[in-house]
């Protein structure tokens, strides 16, 4: 066979790796599974694409969202890969009837969690040869998957019942805990291929604010002088959609909100708009953001406080993929702690429910989202007394997660090194070039991060039937 740098120069033109790929594929190559933990725009997708291409069978990803797969889908056919294909609940009926019929062809099949776990398609899927399993954005095993998404807690089960094919793990972000949990949840010891979290080029930036008010109007000033585009973050779908109207109505930039209450047409159109520059803001809930390969993000700014540092790094991530200066900026007003631990608690049953859920399940509407969680468990044959330890330990876990995202928030010294301390990494020494925490100004001129001022072009009279013209 040949070299991994060959194939590399074969089907994408390249000449040499980004960090870390060539390492994930070189475990894979000795059949070893892996679980790679590599930064935000390091190219992790190419792992799997090109042993997919060096070796018969298929390649079965576990992709988190719908528009997700969909973009990974035609990525891999504008590469080449034509036969691949994804299977989720916009996939229409006759399609999805084509593709289960023809799965021995495919090379790359993109199922959710949801989908892969259906007796139906396990069926099938034991009935082909998987070249490769792979679990993309595996963080969500432990962060959606106990209160939020408890298929993802199957996902060990399923790969048993596969016979265990040789498993790539991908994720940007993985402190100790979170690397153990998914080793234990997928019932693999992988060999473990991280690159550091640090994105150098990545201004950090912590702003304390008195209340909502100031910080809306911290926020509209940001967003004037900030180059663009940009990415702000909220928890709250309305208060994205209700800021991305006012940014437009009041800042003069073109901006729009993405979340999970949108619609699929919609979210993939305003995706679109984004990556081809038609939009300068986008007001997002985590929903938005995986997978998403812009390289020219100037911002991040956290306008509601992150649950844990892990999701906080993977979404400034999303920033100054080009290496070009960019910033995180978190505004922090007293008390913004109170909406993750809320939003934390909104889904997870209290000990008296489980008790009575159990002793009389009939009696429970089932489409409630805490009773559904329940019911999964109790399907599963999970006992009463082991979800009620799955709760309590999820709670710590949640409060302690938070406390180090107040610990960074409040840190009088350097940011960098608060974060990076969660990751179990050292932090560079500290420059001008680094962080302002909460107790020092932000000077964007300083870090060449001001916007430039642009003289608007003469505006030309055209006649009305030359404009005519052109519109036919």
């Amino acid at each position: 066979m040949e070299s991994l740098t060959a194939s590399l120069q074969r089907v994408f033109g390249f000449s040499q790796f980004r960090s870390g790929q060539e390492a994930a594929l070189t475990s894979l190559e000795a059949g070893k599974d892996t679980l790679a933990i590599l930064p935000t725009g390091a190219g992790k997708t190419l792992i799997y694409q090109l042993y997919g291409y060096r070796h018969p069978g298929c390649v079965l990803i576990v992709s988190p969202l719908l528009s997700l797969m969909n973009d990974q889908v035609d990525r891999l056919r504008m590469n080449g890969f034509k036969r691949a294909a994804a299977i989720n609940s916009l996939t229409p009926f006759g399609e999805r009837l084509s593709i289960l019929n023809h799965l021995d062809q495919l090379q790359f099949l993109f199922l959710s969690p949801e989908m892969l776990s259906q007796p139906q398609m396990l069926n099938q899927l034991q009935r082909i040869n998987l070249s490769l399993l792979v679990i993309d954005e595996a963080h969500c095993i432990v962060q959606w998957g106990p209160d939020f998404r408890p298929e993802y807690l199957l996902l060990g089960a399923i790969r048993d019942k596969l016979q265990r094919p040789l498993t790539l793990m991908l994720t940007a972000t993985a402190g100790k805990q979170t690397r153990h949990e998914i080793a234990k949840q997928l019932r693999s010891t992988p060999a473990v291929v991280t690159e550091s979290v640090n994105r150098p080029n990545i201004f950090l930036d912590v702003e304390n604010v008195a209340d909502e008010a100031t910080k809306q109007s911290r926020l509209q000033d940001l967003v004037k002088r900030l180059p663009r585009p940009g990415v702000v973050y909220f928890s709250s779908k309305q208060q994205a959609s209700d800021t991305a109207l006012w940014l437009q109505q009041t800042a003069g930039v073109t901006a729009a909100a993405y979340h999970a209450g949108l619609d699929a047409e919609d979210r993939f159109k305003i995706q679109q708009q984004f990556m081809t520059d038609k939009l300068d803001i986008i007001c997002a809930t985590s929903a938005f953001g995986m997978g998403i390969d812009k390289d020219n993000v100037r911002f991040v700014i956290h306008y509601h406080l992150p649950a844990d540092l892990e999701s906080y790094a993977q979404e400034i991530g999303r920033a100054g993929r080009d290496g070009a200066p960019s910033v995180a900026i978190l505004l922090y007003a007293p008390g913004d702690e109170q909406l993750p631990l809320a939003l934390g608690q909104s889904n997870r049953p209290e000990a008296e429910t489980i008790q009575r859920y159990y002793a009389h399940p009939q009696s429970f509407a089932a489409d409630e989202p805490q009773i559904h969680l329940l019911a999964f468990y109790r399907d599963h044959g999970i006992s009463q007394a082991a979800v009620e330890r799955l709760f309590a330990g999820r709670e710590w876990e949640r409060n302690h997660a938070l406390s180090q995202m107040v610990d960074y928030v409040q840190s009088p010294t350097c940011l960098r090194e608060k974060w990076l301390q969660a990751f179990d990494e050292a932090a560079p020494a500290h420059d001008e070039a680094c962080c302002a925490p909460s107790n020092q100004p932000l000077d964007l001129a300083a870090i060449h991060l001001l916007q430039q001022a642009v003289t608007p072009a003469p505006i030309q009279k055209v006649p009305w039937q030359e404009r005519l013209a052109r519109l036919f």
